[in-house]
């Protein structure tokens, strides 16, 4: 019922609040009615002190939480000389000497270990705590890079970082070692600059406000390494390598069976799936050029029994990353981070040339698979994962570590299917320590017996080291 302003004697006195009731308890204000004594808007008078009084109980209770949580505060956060680095937004390739130049004008560095299991994370030893202060102090929230690569640094847990091997992308131990790493780009492939350090004095560092173009120029020109993120699409350009990706089952779709398709025809950087529109992902890669290639051999493509894909450029350059990504259907995260991804293809231009960009075909590739691999096996694998192939052909084996040949399904769509499930799964093989990660491309033939001659005649398979120890052979 809608407040009308009028009064209603003495129990609607603290009735201000839009209709709401106030039930007064038995005591000072009913002993003042039966006394004769009570005076007009006493009530409110009452009932005003007894409101403070409670928010001054509710104050002292929250101060005291406060001072709780103070007393609580966990141990990581205690300074350290030790701190750890997330880089948020790592358009560029983040490297031992990157993050050493930005460091060492603080204090005198120690070692550097990088590591990118969840996005790309590094931590520093400096000599002391006062240096590893200064650097936190002064660096906390800045850009390495114009608009990317943004640091956020904490104190790290561990009193000494342990470095097995000096390693430009990923560790360095200085104490060692004087000799600066060779930067990955710069060193492997001359063509292309190394980044261009801010000759800035370190009492001007005072985070992102202070450089809006960031603590280093951008290098010249990108070829990230085995372990380092791909390459991006700087932000401003006309075109960007961020593509939209329409009509995925929403039951079944997660990012890995995605990252599984596209990345035969670059490398991807994040796929973020979207809530407001079931059966939709963003998808960066690497370039505008794999965007372009994945438009003209991925859209309107057929996958499993259900519908067509389609697949176009997106407004946006870049994707953000999702702090806490909600859940798919099969429990999996919406947004996942791929610019550490062995996985990716065309993390050099030595292994780019490697791969053959092929339209989807009824027919692929698989290799890097056990040696001891039989055809009833690997057709076994594939009816587990509910994708049923129609034939099977091993390549003569040229070496023992690993075999390869041919795979043939009823029609492209549960080709394509297969690639989704089954790219890059893993198959445990007789007296190895790690799986076998098995990979598949299309073919470029129509025809068992023509896949095969292309093979054959062509020398498709080629080694590469897989960075474990093992040698895998490229075949796509």
């Amino acid at each position: 019922m809608p407040y009308n302003g009028a009064s209603n004697g003495s129990g609607s006195g603290g009735s201000g609040g839009g209709g709401s009731t106030i039930v007064v308890s038995e005591g000072p204000q009913n002993k003042k009615i039966r006394t004769g004594v009570q005076q007009p808007g006493e009530n409110d008078v009452h009932m005003h002190a007894r409101s403070t009084q409670q928010q001054n109980q509710q104050q002292a209770l929250m101060n005291k939480s406060n001072d709780d949580l103070r007393r609580k505060r966990p141990e990581t956060t205690r300074p350290n000389h030790i701190l750890l680095f997330t880089i948020i937004n790592p358009f560029y390739p983040i490297t031992v000497d990157v993050l050493h130049k930005i460091c060492n004008p603080h204090g005198q560095v120690l070692r550097i270990v990088i590591f990118k299991k969840n996005g790309v994370q590094a931590m520093v030893e400096f000599d002391s705590l006062d240096a590893a202060t200064r650097a936190r102090e002064n660096l906390n929230g800045a850009d390495i890079y114009a608009g990317c690569c943004t640091l956020k640094i904490d104190y790290a847990k561990p009193e000494k970082l342990n470095v097995y091997k000096n390693e430009p992308d990923t560790s360095w131990d200085y104490t060692l070692s004087t000799e600066p790493p060779l930067l990955g780009p710069g060193a492997a492939f001359p063509p292309f600059g190394a980044p261009e350090y801010h000759t800035t004095t370190p009492e001007n560092w005072k985070g992102a406000t202070i450089h809006p173009t960031g603590l280093m120029k951008e290098p010249t020109g990108v070829v990230p390494g085995r372990n380092a993120p791909v390459a991006f699409t700087p932000q401003g350009q006309a075109q960007g390598a961020v593509m939209m990706v329409y009509g995925l089952d929403h039951d079944t779709s997660n990012t890995d069976k995605l990252f599984n398709l596209v990345c035969l025809y670059g490398n991807v950087a994040r796929i973020k799936f979207l809530k407001t529109k079931e059966g939709t992902a963003m998808v960066q890669m690497g370039d505008s050029v794999a965007v372009e290639r994945c438009v003209q051999h991925l859209n309107n493509i057929p996958v499993g029994s259900g519908g067509k894909i389609q697949i176009a450029f997106s407004k946006q350059n870049f994707l953000s990353e999702v702090i806490n990504p909600f859940l798919l259907p099969d429990h999996t995260p919406s947004f996942k981070e791929y610019t550490g991804s062995k996985n990716n293809r065309f993390l050099s231009p030595a292994q780019a040339s490697k791969n053959r960009i092929q339209p989807p075909s009824k027919i692929l590739h698989f290799f890097n698979t056990p040696p001891g691999l039989t055809e009833d096996q690997l057709i076994g694998i594939f009816n587990i994962k509910d994708v049923p192939a129609t034939s099977v052909r091993l390549f003569p084996l040229k070496t023992e570590r690993s075999s390869s040949g041919l795979i043939e399904f009823p029609n492209i769509s549960q080709a394509v299917l297969a690639i989704m499930k089954c790219n890059h799964l893993p198959i445990e093989g007789k007296g190895t320590k790690f799986p076998f990660i098995m990979k598949l491309c299309f073919s470029s033939s129509k025809s068992m017996n023509g896949a095969w001659n292309n093979a054959t005649n062509e020398g498709m398979i080629e080694k590469e080291n897989d960075g474990d120890g093992k040698v895998v052979e490229i075949y796509n």
